[in-house]
């Protein structure tokens, strides 16, 4: 019999918990699921590729890692190690039923554990809406850690009224009618996984348990939103920025001014909301340059400067001249 080695197996839902070490695949790139416990918790992520050029990349609010795999297939099979985690109360990590565990800023001490656990030194570090956040809370934290930013879709001051409009009478939705969410949401996890990443991501929010759905927004809502605009401007890494128009929560304004206090800034305009999951070629070529630049000089020991990317400070539409 010839050994053809692991069997690759679809990727568990939520409500499922795939073993350490699990071998899944997605189109022709395979990912290895694991876990390591935070603060007595289980936080789920899974590797795609290998190598010592690391992104990691994060999810938006109450949605999954899921959305963002077919970000991290196109990536990988450009020759970077991209890892995807479910931050805590997201789908499959642990979800605690108090605010106090919800925290842009403690989201951010995530990532560097998930660093300790992989034993990398640094990586760029990344993500759409509250990942985009936690990624400047993280550049402020530990600067020495994170090689480079990928910003997608920030929410800043412009964002505050929509954000507060959507997500308060969402709280007081789950707080108040917990016992039909309960319900709904016990029958959106017995939905099955299909091949569409973002639909499953928004399925398992949706799925989530009401009283942790309650205690995530509380947190959120109640904590810091993201670094003060002095801290952001003293990130000194490279930094790509990627934005839409038309977005009351995204505003595209806020982008643009997050590209201007960064020191090392570049803008790119997505033509949607969307393109990066529906039409991702654009898009991810300008992240895959971007990853090239910002792994081109070692960093650390020999007192290198990393280095700077070519057309900061600027709006760009990847792809077009």
């Amino acid at each position: 019999m010839i050994d053809t080695g692991p069997v690759a197996r679809p990727r568990a839902g939520p409500g499922e918990v795939q073993p350490d070490g699990e071998i899944g695949r997605e189109g022709s790139v395979t990912f290895q699921s694991s876990s390591f416990i935070y603060g007595g918790d289980r936080l789920v992520y899974d590797s795609y590729g290998e190598g010592d050029r690391m992104l990691v990349y994060l999810h938006g609010l109450l949605i999954d890692s899921e959305i963002n795999r077919g970000i991290a297939e196109a990536l990988a099979a450009r020759g970077n190690r991209v890892v995807l985690l479910d931050l805590l109360g997201h789908g499959r990590s642990d979800k605690p039923h108090h605010a106090a565990a919800y925290r842009m800023d403690t989201y951010a001490s995530q990532v560097f554990a998930l660093l300790d656990e992989l034993g990398a030194n640094d990586a760029v570090v990344g993500g759409m809406s509250l990942g985009a956040n936690v990624s400047l809370f993280a550049a402020t934290q530990q600067p020495d850690r994170v090689r480079g930013l990928v910003i997608e879709m920030p929410v800043l001051e412009r964002a505050v009224p929509s954000a507060a409009l959507l997500f308060v009478p969402l709280l007081l939705l789950v707080h108040y009618a917990q016992p039909l969410l309960r319900v709904t949401s016990a029958a959106l996890r017995r939905v099955p996984t299909t091949r569409f990443g973002s639909l499953n991501s928004f399925v398992h929010a949706a799925s989530l348990p009401p009283d942790s759905m309650a205690a995530l927004l509380h947190g959120i809502l109640v904590g810091p939103v993201s670094p003060t605009q002095e801290e952001r401007s003293r990130i000194a890494v490279p930094a790509l920025v990627l934005a839409h128009s038309n977005d009351l929560l995204h505003p595209f304004n806020d982008a643009v001014n997050l590209a201007a206090q960064l020191p090392n800034a570049t803008l790119v305009r997505a033509r949607s909301p969307l393109e990066l999951r529906l039409r991702p070629k654009r898009l991810t070529d300008a992240i895959a340059h971007f990853l090239d630049d910002a792994w081109a000089t070692p960093d650390g020991a020999d007192g290198e400067a990393r280095p700077t990317l070519k057309g900061t400070k600027s709006e760009s539409r990847a792809g077009t001249p």
